[in-house]
């Protein structure tokens, strides 16, 4: 598969051109005519392409397919029972909301899965 290489492109534009008094939307559009501007074809001789075509560049890879049927959880986020709760302390005193019965550290003040206001 042939990619744009924008990087090396941008690279060889930056070295030849001076930019000193130009903002940066100057900058990208002169840049990209100068992408545009014809130049002599290295593989047909006599002919033009566009300089884009010159920074192709082949590259071999799988492309990255998103499944959006399938969830699978990163762990960023364990257990919702512990969200909020900045202290690691093990539940021994038996303490559960009394709505729910999720079963609460002993200095949760609301219940993380109802919301409900414990005393």
């Amino acid at each position: 598969m042939e990619v744009f290489d924008g990087k090396k492109a941008a690279q060889d534009y930056m070295s030849k051109h001076t930019l000193a008094f130009s903002t940066p939307e100057l900058t990208l559009m002169r840049f990209a005519f100068w992408l545009g501007d014809s130049v002599p074809d290295p593989k047909n001789e006599g002919k033009g392409i566009p300089r884009m075509m010159t920074y192709l560049v082949e590259q071999d890879f799988e492309p990255v397919l998103i499944d959006d049927e399938t969830y699978v959880p990163s762990g960023a986020v364990k257990s919702s029972a512990i969200v909020g709760n900045a202290y690691n302390e093990q539940i021994s005193s038996g303490k559960f909301c009394s709505e729910c019965g999720t079963s609460l550290s002993a200095t949760a003040k609301f219940c993380p899965e109802c919301g409900t206001t414990q005393e």
